[in-house]
């Protein structure tokens, strides 16, 4: 990982107008990525879940193989569910095949339009 003073990017993007805009598309980004991750608070798991499987398609951009990063308990830690409702909602999804459970870490989403509705239904403006 590296580290630099926010005085000296901030020089550097004010002489390069290429880094400008690049730290101005990062910034866009995050607060994105940071204002979906709020909206949580008010979806429901399957929303969450399938959220969670479309970010991580885009993350990746392997086509319709998702390999997760991480296990069940941190994924429902990270979407503030139970590892019980992370692991019934996967299942909810596969029985409605929108998605196929390949192992315990890799998702094949079969039927991204059917996730999609339940990502942008509380989607910001």
């Amino acid at each position: 990982m590296i580290f630099l003073k926010r005085s000296m990017l901030m020089a550097l993007a004010g002489r390069d107008p290429v880094i400008g805009r690049e730290l101005l598309a990062v910034t866009g980004s995050e607060l994105r990525r940071v204002q979906t991750r709020m909206l949580l608070l008010v979806k429901s798991a399957e929303e969450r879940v399938a959220g969670f499987l479309l970010e991580m398609a885009g993350r990746a951009r392997r086509g319709n193989v998702v390999e997760l990063p991480m296990g069940r308990r941190d994924i429902a830690d990270y979407l503030g569910l139970t590892v019980e409702t992370v692991s019934r909602t996967l299942k909810s999804l596969a029985n409605a095949a929108a998605i196929d459970i390949a192992t315990a870490r890799r998702i094949v989403l079969r039927n991204r339009s059917a996730l999609r509705p339940l990502n942008v239904r509380l989607a910001p403006c």
